[in-house]
């Protein structure tokens, strides 16, 4: 892989996170109800900085949970796979936001609303994700995007994260 480009700094990441956070409260008039679900690996530090955001804003902060979606995937052999999910949190009612770092295909989205809907039943469940990068498989979109970034099949995005490398940025790499 050759890096191609940074997208974000980690200014960058942090302005995005902070309007995401803003928009999820103002769509959800407040912090009631509002469960903040980071979906494991990517999207659980940026789940983590929203929730925390929320809270300063809010002076209340809002339920926060992770997800393991790998028994729900679709492009796993299930039999290989043991039960990870350690998160277990009220769904009935609640307006969940579903946090992921890059949206690529819908799958792993896809495979997180399955997970959430065997759980119980949600008022909503919303979207956020960092990166938008397109070419999606199912109809399925954000409502929370900090930054819509067109590639092609041969590019890759990482988000890296101070929790687990260091620091915030996304590059895009060249296959």
């Amino acid at each position: 892989m050759r890096k191609k480009a940074e997208i974000m700094n980690n200014d960058g990441i942090n302005r995005a996170l902070t309007r995401i956070s803003h928009e999820i409260l103002e769509k959800n008039n407040g912090a009631s109800d509002l469960v903040i679900v980071g979906i494991k690996r990517g999207g659980v530090s940026l789940a983590k900085f929203i929730h925390q955001k929320i809270g300063q804003i809010e002076g209340k902060n809002p339920e926060y949970a992770e997800l393991d979606t790998t028994l729900y995937r679709d492009d796993i052999e299930k039999s290989t796979v043991e039960n990870k999910q350690t998160s277990s949190f009220q769904v009935n009612g609640k307006n969940i936001v579903l946090v992921d770092d890059v949206m690529f295909t819908g799958r792993t989205v896809r495979a997180a609303i399955d997970c959430i809907m065997d759980m119980g039943r949600p008022q909503c469940i919303r979207l956020a994700v960092l990166i938008d990068r397109g070419h999606r498989e199912l109809p399925i979109r954000a409502d929370y995007v900090g930054k819509n970034v067109p590639t092609s099949l041969d590019e890759l995005i990482k988000v890296s994260t101070d929790e687990s490398d260091g620091g915030k940025n996304v590059i895009l790499y060249e296959k």
